[in-house]
């Protein structure tokens, strides 16, 4: 295999929009791709946004793994602003599951996302898929992984896991529904109710230690149970004095961004990028050198543990 290195970054291209045939959706799935511009066997990367955003969020993210050697796919779910949805649209009670069924569309055709950016057909990897997301992301993400939704009895519903995928970056994915959703939550997002004992696939868990979520009635540490209450081989990053948007993930500068620190999203860059490359090519050691290299910081950012 030839691809950049994690200390030497190529070019990025990134094309957009490009649009995926959906039918029954409503609307063609647009999305954009960000690759390297050199290199070739680039894994992929499917990326899901947080509520509202679009493929033109986290750049910060998409760049740094694109100029690394990663194809970056970012699909815009249907609640995105940019399509301003009405709240009264018939599509809007499942736009939860409209959302994984993006992330399989992507799937489904890479080989028309691969003819459509300019100098990237036959450089695509199609064995070694990972999926990522950022909060409501996250959780369309930790689908494809195995998290199933349960209903209002506790049975889990369809499992829409996806074998063609090998791993997650997971950040700052809601934990377990029933009690500990706010009474807004448990009104209006009945699909937060995940169960994670289905989502064997390897994953780095995100989590910020002051992410209070008006969703929840517990703590920070509610975005840790995903970690905890998954089998399989997962590792949790837990980032210090680090609020929802992470330290400023969704954007280079957002209105979002609670907590700006560049630091931080220098330190989820780096370990996201060593953890899928360990993932997908097991015989690579940049996870072990990414935590090592945490564990002897003088004053770290966060802490990683695993399982």
């Amino acid at each position: 295999m030839t691809y950049p290195t994690g200390t030497t970054p190529s070019p990025v291209v990134s094309v957009k929009p490009i649009a995926l045939p959906a039918p029954g959706r409503g609307a063609d799935l647009e999305v954009r791709v960000s690759a390297p511009t050199t290199g070739r066997d680039l894994p992929i990367i499917v990326f899901s946004h947080g509520y509202g955003w679009s493929m033109d969020g986290y750049a910060p993210l998409a760049d740094f793994w694109a100029a690394r050697g990663f194809v970056v796919v970012r699909p815009t779910h249907l609640d995105s602003r940019t399509l301003d949805l009405p709240a009264d649209d018939p599509r809007t009670p499942l736009i939860w599951r409209h959302r994984v069924e993006d992330l399989k569309r992507v799937l489904d055709r890479l080989d028309l996302l691969e003819a459509a950016v300019p100098g990237l057909a036959g450089r695509f990897d199609s064995s070694r898929i990972a999926v990522a997301g950022h909060s409501w992301g996250a959780q369309t993400a930790s689908m494809l992984l195995g998290a199933r939704v349960l209903d209002s009895e506790g049975v889990p519903g369809e499992d829409m896991s996806d074998p063609r995928v090998a791993a997650g970056v997971l950040l700052a994915l809601p934990g377990p529904g029933g009690a500990d959703l706010s009474p807004f939550a448990a009104e209006h997002f009945p699909f937060m109710n995940p169960s994670f004992d289905g989502m064997t696939a390897p994953a780095l868990v995100v989590a910020g230690d002051r992410d209070q979520s008006a969703l929840s009635v517990r703590g920070p540490d509610w975005f840790t149970d995903p970690y905890f209450l998954s089998p399989g081989a997962k590792s949790l990053l837990t980032l210090y004095g680090a609020e929802h948007s992470l330290g400023g993930i969704p954007g280079y500068s957002v209105t979002e961004t609670t907590d700006e620190s560049p630091e931080r999203v220098a330190l989820i860059q780096r370990l996201s990028w060593a953890f899928l490359r360990s993932a997908l090519h097991p015989e690579d050691p940049s996870w072990s050198a990414a935590r090592a290299a945490l564990e002897e910081d003088p004053r770290p950012l966060g802490q990683v543990r695993s399982k």
